[in-house]
């Protein structure tokens, strides 16, 4: 079992289970919750944080003559853009300190949602328009942490988005550890062990984190670790498709093809179709390489974080409907 470093992560307070939105109730999100003891969390409700009252009438975004975004509230058309603006500028600049490794917001809200957020003409009995946007506070927060991961509730429901999401805070936060150690050989440690997480995520980026690591160009060791932090985000901000997680499954393979029998090398082989064929999840030919890591003790593929990229008790095959 893998010990794993706490990422810090910002959540929108109505989601922790906080009485404070526009009706005075609270949002839990399941997920969330499991997350909770695995974590550190800083939480804010930009609504109440510029003084809105608990509870209150609901806000909308207007799209003004100007096509600028304005919020405002539905039924008096009273306009708080700059005062969420003006907050969301203080809070951003306080934020960067705290080395934040992703965040969780309300979804759909005016002030948190990253997208899908309605726009309306005008307030009072105004239509919603054909285009959606983001809340005016989530729309800072894209803009200036747009390296790490950022979601909403609602799509954490969806297995894959929470698997990525997961793998992405945890990694970071491990990184950020060897951040602190400024260490050549602790990079190289990190690097090893993500080899095939990373391979998984972008293989075009793993090739520059290997060159970065070999240092050639004799950096600083701050200024590597710099660099690579910026590497190391753009891979594990890339989808992981189907393919690259056979390409690396098979990179895998290849440590034990000559070791196990023909008939485990064809079911290995059955299921790695399966999985590219989307009839089995990707941890049935993960889970067949990891059995072999354990049964043959290949100490290097031990200590590779894609077999374990999460704390265990994170996974949850509950779906929205659109993952697994």
């Amino acid at each position: 079992m893998r010990k794993f470093k706490s990422p810090t992560i910002l959540l929108s307070s109505c989601i922790e289970g906080q009485a404070c939105r526009y009706d005075g109730s609270s949002s839990t999100c399941p997920f969330v919750m499991r997350l909770k003891p695995y974590a550190k969390w800083i939480t804010v409700c930009p609504e109440v944080a510029i003084g809105l009252p608990i509870p209150r009438q609901t806000l909308r975004i207007i799209s003004d003559k100007e096509n600028n975004k304005r919020l405002v509230f539905s039924k008096t058309g009273e306009d708080v853009t700059e005062a969420m603006q003006a907050f969301s500028n203080t809070f951003l600049e306080e934020l960067i300190s705290k080395e934040v490794d992703g965040i969780i917001l309300k979804g759909r809200s005016p002030s948190c949602g990253i997208k899908d957020v309605k726009m309306y003409e005008n307030y009072g009995k105004a239509s919603s328009m054909p285009k959606k946007t983001s809340g005016i506070f989530a729309e800072k927060l894209l803009e200036n942490f747009s390296q790490i991961a950022i979601e909403d509730e609602g799509r954490l429901m969806n297995y894959t988005i929470r698997e990525h999401f997961y793998t992405r805070i945890f990694t970071i936060a491990e990184f950020r550890g060897i951040k602190q150690k400024k260490s050549i050989k602790a990079l190289i440690k990190f690097h090893s062990d993500n080899k095939y997480l990373l391979m998984a995520y972008s293989p075009a980026n793993l090739k520059k984190l290997g060159k970065l690591v070999a240092n050639n160009e004799k950096r600083d060791i701050e200024n590597l670790l710099d660099v690579y932090e910026v590497y190391l985000n753009k891979a594990l901000a890339t989808a992981v498709g189907p393919m690259r997680n056979v390409n690396m499954l098979l990179h895998l393979f290849g440590y034990f093809s000559k070791n196990v029998s023909q008939h485990e090398k064809a079911f290995f082989l059955d299921n790695l179709e399966s999985y590219g064929n989307k009839k089995v999840p990707f941890s049935v030919p993960l889970a067949l390489i990891h059995g072999w890591v354990i049964r043959f003790e290949n100490e290097y593929l031990m200590n590779q974080t894609i077999f374990e990229a999460f704390p265990a008790d994170l996974t949850e095959v509950t779906d929205s409907g659109k993952g697994i």
